[in-house]
């Protein structure tokens, strides 16, 4: 049946490949460029021009011979197409180190989405101060995603809670979830979940590194997603 993007239209890997195309006309807007070829973002994001232009015609954008993409122009097409024209409302879920780490940093707030609630099941850690915001119980996740329009979930458990949590979390009515948990998760198909395996990722170039050393023959370049 695919997915929900691709029951819209626009085939998941062209989704993965937005946000990267965003910060590039992020980065072009910044210093003062107007408008960019199709050959030009592609180097910048390191794709192939004929990819990129078939990306962006999904968003019914075909830049002008000659001239190229309208940077502003394909900022907001993209910024719609990803739902962030507004805010998207972000519960971390999980204080130990990463989950603090993912509190702390600033960059989300760039990127159209804000850290609205910090939450965890400890209640020595419950009540405490990180990055501004005050813990707050598991429990309480029904309400606060009601009351602050949660939309994305972001868990950073330990594995053995993961599954627990994560049913907390479509029960309160989040359909999207960012698992930072090293495990794999059994959901309602209509929910969306993006896993990030750092140790996977680290293993993976430790295979690299390897081969490396080992004098092996440089194989293609190779762009690994660390949310699969």
């Amino acid at each position: 049946m695919g997915s929900a993007t691709e029951r819209r239209g626009i085939p998941d890997a062209t989704v993965t490949r937005l946000p990267e195309y965003l910060r590039a006309l992020t980065s072009l807007a910044d210093t003062g460029v107007t408008s960019v070829s199709s050959e030009e973002l592609a180097t910048v994001v390191g794709v192939n021009s004929a990819k990129l232009r078939k990306d962006l015609s999904y968003l019914g954008s075909y830049g002008v011979r000659g001239v190229g993409y309208d940077v502003t122009h394909l900022s907001d097409q993209i910024s719609s197409a990803l739902g962030l024209t507004r805010d998207q409302a972000v519960a971390i879920i999980g204080m130990g180190n990463l989950g603090r780490a993912l509190a702390a940093y600033n960059g989300f707030a760039s990127r159209g989405v804000e850290v609205v609630a910090l939450l965890d099941h400890d209640p020595a850690v419950i009540g405490s101060r990180i990055a501004g915001l005050t813990v707050e119980p598991v429990a309480d996740l029904p309400r606060i995603t009601s009351e602050r329009e949660v939309t994305i979930a972001m868990l950073a458990t330990p594995a053995g809670s993961a599954q627990e949590v994560a049913d907390l979390v479509v029960a309160a009515g989040i359909t999207a979830i960012l698992n930072f948990a090293p495990t794999s998760l059994e959901l309602p198909a209509d929910v969306q979940v993006r896993k990030v395996d750092l140790a996977t990722e680290v293993q993976i170039l430790a295979f690299h590194a390897q081969q490396s050393r080992l004098g092996g023959l440089p194989a293609e370049p190779v762009l690994t997603e660390a949310v699969q």
